[in-house]
């Protein structure tokens, strides 16, 4: 490996680089996207239950909120009712929604710079190709070439052309894959919440 690098030469450390960092990502949102720890299937219908006979205590509203994303969602609906049980049904919504958007924005997270890598990678790479490109071209002279620099600069170009792609793909499919699976989760926090919101509105009649 260590072989292969001192090939590549000095342009593919910037994608050692990415490349580490792309990993890092990945094992990262794959922790934080686990679904006991964004929407568990039956919080809602646990909520359900624990509201139906009216809004539960503070405890109760603080254990909901530490669970899970959804949790906190849920659990702002509830908190909103405590503080001002008189509040609207807009404000209600309001409330939830602003603590949607938070959560939206914490799943979302590293997803650009996932994005970044796989768009950069490939130029990364071809920056190589040109650093090696030149290194040939340098290794020609009127009385000849050397040999040795030549290699060196066919070494460099492909190397840290196929180093690029190597990170780039990868990195690309994680990211559609971690964009829809925080799509799908967006949605069933967005009609959890709605659902929650109409219970709640009906216990208020």
């Amino acid at each position: 490996m260590f072989s292969i690098i001192q090939a590549a030469g000095w342009p593919i450390w910037p994608l050692i680089a990415c490349s580490v960092l792309a990993l890092a990502l990945v094992i990262e949102r794959f922790i934080s996207l686990k679904v006991s720890k964004v929407a568990p299937p039956k919080l809602l219908d646990e909520v359900m239950a624990v509201t139906r006979n009216g809004v539960p205590g503070p405890d109760v509203v603080s254990q909901l909120e530490k669970s899970s994303a959804l949790g906190e969602v849920l659990a702002s609906g509830l908190r909103l009712l405590t503080n001002n049980p008189r509040c609207s049904d807009e404000e209600l919504r309001a409330g939830m929604e602003g603590t949607g958007r938070l959560v939206a924005h914490r799943l979302e997270r590293y997803l650009s710079a996932l994005a970044t890598i796989a768009s950069a990678a490939p130029l990364m790479g071809l920056f190589g190709t040109v650093v090696g490109m030149i290194e040939i071209f340098g290794s020609q002279t009127p009385t000849g070439g050397n040999p040795a620099q030549l290699a060196h600069g066919i070494s460099v170009a492909l190397y840290n052309t196929a180093f690029g792609l190597i990170v780039a793909i990868p990195s690309l499919i994680f990211w559609r894959y971690f964009r829809a699976r925080v799509d799908d989760y967006l949605l069933t926090l967005e009609l959890a919440a709605e659902h929650l919101a109409r219970h709640l509105i009906s216990l208020r009649k």
